[in-house]
């Protein structure tokens, strides 16, 4: 756990971990927001890289390329295949998709590394609530190659149901096969919070409502 509350500390310092009201993607009320767009200086980005490509070496996931999600996943994509190759020797691929389809020079909806038929992709995000976000980076690999998703790399399992009883999570594991490795789980973050703390209470409650 130790590992864990440096990693909770080192969010909760960047103003990447916050405590308040806010709303998901999905458009659930919540006390915590994760929002990796608040990493603004090398030396955190490096570290983030750090602690993805660490998570990533020790599941043991074989696959031949990573893809990060515009906008929040691209410089997550970089930042661990930058760590793996420095701190692992493994120097994988990566690349990240556009928002709007470029119409000129080489043209595409693809940035970096293409993902070509028969690969094995390895999403890096941020977080996931319903899944909403994985579901479209498969839909827009699909259009790129016949690739297959194995795994995905995330901060934070926030533990919430996605469509049905199952958390999102364990929905991409189970339907599409997904294999899902968190560097921290929402639990994680409750038990580094004192007891008595209303933010504890706050979290506990809303996980009673939407977790799985």
């Amino acid at each position: 756990m130790a590992d864990k509350n440096e990693f909770i500390s080192f969010m909760t310092g960047a103003g990447v971990l916050t405590f308040g009201d806010f709303v998901t993607k999905s458009g659930r009320k919540t006390p915590y927001f994760i929002n990796t767009g608040n990493y603004r200086t090398g030396s955190q980005i490096s570290r983030l890289g750090d602690w993805y490509a660490k998570t990533i070496a020790e599941s043991g996931e074989e696959f031949d390329a990573l893809f990060g999600p515009a906008y929040k996943g691209i410089p997550l994509a970089a930042a661990a295949a930058s760590s793996l190759y420095r701190n692992h020797g493994r120097d994988v691929p990566y690349c990240f998709n556009r928002k709007e389809i470029k119409d000129h020079g080489e043209g595409g909806g693809i940035v970096g590394y293409r993902p070509k038929d028969g690969d094995r992709i390895a999403i890096v995000e941020d977080v996931v609530t319903a899944g909403t976000a994985v579901r479209e980076s498969l839909s827009f690999l699909a259009g790129v190659a016949d690739v297959t998703v194995t795994a995905l790399f995330v901060s934070v399992d926030r533990m919430e149901r996605g469509t049905g009883a199952l958390s999102a999570l364990d929905e991409l594991r189970e339907s599409l096969g997904i294999n899902v490795h968190p560097i921290i789980t929402v639990r994680d973050i409750i038990s580094s919070i004192p007891e008595g703390d209303p933010r504890r209470a706050a979290m506990e409650a809303y996980l009673a409502q939407y977790g799985a």
